[in-house]
């Protein structure tokens, strides 16, 4: 399978509100609080795309598909930080620049389980929770 046929898609993060979790584990699964690797179409050309790092939230199981990683996105580039939908985490060990990073708030990506090439970091515990706050005040997360 190529990164470019790997299941994925955003949705608006309100639309896919839950319980959220503290609970890396470098096992092998992406689990919340990790950050992964998985390729991310562009929104205005979904036939292109890059490889980048991705946040994990939550995992979503359902009927219709395997297991998904429910992630924000990540981006180095310092024009998001007066973006609201944007959200400052800092540096990490997935940056191999160590360029300060924010995830995106507004879209969660929607990734097949088996799209994630690898895990990359772990966020640590006060960042996630900053993260989590937001999701909790600003789109319904629990």
């Amino acid at each position: 399978m190529t990164s470019r046929s790997i299941r994925s898609r955003l949705r608006p993060t309100a639309e896919v509100a839950r319980t959220i979790s503290y609970n890396p584990e470098l096992d092998g699964d992406a689990d919340p609080g990790e950050i992964v690797w998985t390729w991310v179409a562009y929104e205005d050309d979904p036939s292109q795309g890059k490889d980048r790092p991705v946040l994990v939230v939550g995992r979503d199981a359902n009927a219709q598909t395997a297991d998904d990683v429910l992630g924000l996105m990540l981006s180095s580039k310092d024009y998001h930080q007066d973006d609201d939908d944007w959200f400052a985490v800092g540096t990490g060990s997935w940056d191999s620049q160590n360029r300060p990073s924010f995830v995106r708030l507004d879209r969660v990506l929607v990734v097949d389980a088996d799209g994630i090439r690898r895990e990359g970091a772990i966020l640590d515990r006060r960042r996630f929770d900053a993260v989590a706050d937001e999701l909790r005040s600003r789109f319904g997360w629990r």
